[in-house]
C-alpha cells in the first residue's frame, strides 16, 4: 500500500465511524464515494493485491437477494466472503465494502468477493474489477430516464463481456430471451439457469413485457408457457430462435422464508454459481440455506408499534406486478392495510410514467385500506383512482386525500403511523416502495438509513 492509500483508508474509516456513531447509516457508500475522489483506482489496487475470486451479479431486478443467497451458500462452506452491503452497487459501494476490511498494507480475509452491480454501472465496474465469475438475471424497463430502453443495457453488456477474459464464467438467466442470445455469442464458458415447465403457468403475454421479438430476425416470440413478464420458454416460428440448455433446480429444497416466483430465479441463480464455480452438492447447498432470511426492503419483516410490518421493494413495472402477485399468494385474500410509496429521486429515477403499467386494480384482492405517500404522492394517487370504480375526493394537501378507503399523505411518518393504528388487530400492514421510499420507510421503522 502507498502512503496514500494507507491515508485513504484511514479516512474512510474516521467517515464510517461518524457515520455510525451518529446513527446516519451504514457507512457503505460515502466512505468509497470519498476514497475515489482522491484515488479512482483504490479498489484496482487493493484487489491486485490479493489473490480473491470476484463474483459480479447484474440485473435489474433481484441483486441483493441472490448475492446475500450465494454469499449464506458459501460462508456456511467455509468461504470468506466480502459483500458490498446494503445494497450499494455502484462503484463507491463496492470500494467502501474493500476499504472497511482492507488492512493498512492492502490485504483482504477473504477469498471471495460478491459485488451486486447497477445494470448501467457494469463498465465502470468492469474497468477496476476482473471477474472469476459474471451473473446476469434479468433485463427489464427500469429508470428509463437514466438507463435507456433494454435494447440499450443489452449491447452495453455485450461489449463488456466481449472485453471480459476467457477464463470469466457466466451465467444466464435462460428465460430471458434478450439474454439467452448474449450468452450465445459468448467465448466464454456460458451457463444457463431458469424454472422448470410447471412454474410456465402464465399462458399469454403479459403487457409489462420488454422482449417479445426475436434478437436475431425481428419476428415476435410465441412461448410455451411464461412465467411472468417476457420470462419463459420462448421460441421463434421464422428463424428457430428458442430457449434450450436451461438448467432449473425444481426438485431441490430452497427456504421457505422467501416468496414469489421471482424468487425461485434468484436461488437458481445462486446455486448454480455454488456448484459450477464452487463445486458444492445441492445437498450443501440446501443445508445452508436451512435458516436464510431476505435482506433489508426485499420481503422484510418488520415490528413497529406491536404490529407487524411486511416491506417489498417494488421500484418497476414488473417488480411492482410480481410483489402484488407474491402478496396475493402469501395471504390468500385476507385483507390488509397497504402503504404504497412512490419516490423519484435519482435512485428511483425521475420519470414515474412507469405506474401506468402497474396492475393496481388487484389491490382490491387483498387491501383493507390504502394509504399512499411518497415525493410522488399524488401522481400515485391518480393513478389508484384509475384502478378503482370510485370517485377521488380531495379535502386537502395535509394527508386527507379520501376516496373510499384510500388516503393520501405528504409526510411519510403519518402515513406509516395511520396505516398501522388503523389495521386489524391480527393484520399485517404492507408495504410497497421505490428504492428510496423503502430506506425513508425502514429510518422510520428501524431507526437509520443508508449511507
Amino acid at each position: 500500500m502507498t502512503l496514500i492509500n494507507i491515508f485513504i483508508l484511514l479516512l474512510a474509516r474516521a467517515v464510517t465511524f461518524i457515520i455510525k456513531i451518529f446513527a446516519l447509516g451504514a457507512g457503505s457508500t460515502w466512505p468509497g464515494h470519498i476514497a475515489l475522489a482522491i484515488n479512482p483506482h483504490i479498489g484496482r489496487e487493493i484487489l491486485l493485491q490479493n489473490k480473491i475470486r470476484i463474483v459480479l451479479v447484474v440485473g435489474t431486478n433481484g441483486k441483493t437477494t441472490t448475492s446475500k443467497l450465494l454469499r449464506t451458500i458459501l460462508e456456511k462452506n467455509g468461504h470468506k466472503v466480502i459483500k458490498n452491503p446494503q445494497g450499494a452497487n455502484l462503484l463507491n459501494g463496492i470500494t467502501s465494502s474493500l476499504l472497511s476490511i482492507a488492512s493498512l498494507g492492502g490485504k483482504l480475509d477473504a477469498d471471495v468477493a460478491i459485488f451486486e452491480v447497477d445494470e448501467n454501472m457494469l463498465p465502470l465496474v468492469t474497468a477496476e474489477v476482473t471477474p472469476s465469475a459474471v451473473v446476469f438475471l434479468n433485463l427489464f424497463r427500469d429508470q428509463l430516464d437514466r438507463y435507456g430502453e433494454v435494447d440499450s443495457v443489452a449491447s452495453k453488456w455485450q461489449n463488456v463481456l466481449k472485453q471480459l477474459p476467457d477464463t470469466t464464467q457466466v451465467f444466464i438467466n435462460g428465460d430471458d430471451p434478450q439474454l439467452f442470445f448474449i450468452g450465445s455469442k459468448l467465448k466464454q464458458k456460458t451457463y444457463y439457469f431458469g424454472l422448470a415447465e410447471k412454474e410456465f403457468t402464465v399462458k399469454q403475454i403479459p403487457h409489462d413485457v420488454d422482449s417479445v421479438y426475436c434478437p436475431i430476425c425481428g419476428k415476435k416470440l410465441h412461448y410455451k408457457g411464461i412465467s411472468y413478464s417476457h420470462l419463459g420458454d420462448f421460441y421463434c416460428v421464422s428463424c428457430g430462435f428458442k430457449r434450450k440448455d436451461v438448467v432449473d433446480y425444481y426438485d431441490m429444497r430452497f427456504p421457505s422464508g422467501l416468496l414469489g416466483k421471482y424468487n425461485l430465479y434468484n436461488l437458481s441463480a445462486a446455486a448454480i454459481v455454488a456448484k459450477e464455480s464452487f463445486l458444492l452438492t445441492n445437498e450443501l447447498i440446501e443445508q445452508a440455506l436451512d435458516d436464510f432470511s431476505p435482506a433489508f426492503g426485499r420481503q422484510e419483516r418488520i415490528s413497529y408499534k406491536g404490529k407487524n410490518i411486511f416491506m417489498l421493494l417494488s421500484k418497476n413495472p414488473v417488480g411492482f406486478n410480481q410483489s402484488i402477485e407474491t402478496v396475493l399468494q402469501h395471504y390468500k385474500k385476507k385483507k390488509n392495510n397497504v402503504l404504497l410509496i412512490l419516490n423519484d429521486r435519482i435512485p428511483d429515477g425521475t420519470d414515474v410514467s412507469w405506474i401506468w403499467d402497474v396492475d393496481f386494480d388487484r389491490l382490491h384482492d387483498f387491501a383493507d385500506k390504502i394509504f399512499i405517500s411518497g415525493d410522488r404522492v399524488y401522481d400515485m394517487a391518480i393513478r389508484i383512482k384509475y384502478g378503482f370504480d370510485r370517485d377521488v375526493k380531495i379535502e386537502n394537501s395535509l394527508g386527507k386525500t379520501i376516496f373510499e378507503n384510500v388516503v393520501a399523505y405528504e409526510q411519510l411518518k403519518k402515513a406509516i403511523d395511520h396505516a398501522v393504528s388503523s389495521s386489524g388487530p391480527n393484520n399485517d400492514c404492507i408495504i410497497l416502495a421505490t428504492y428510496s421510499g423503502m430506506l425513508d420507510a425502514r429510518k422510520i421503522l428501524v431507526g437509520r438509513q443508508i449511507m
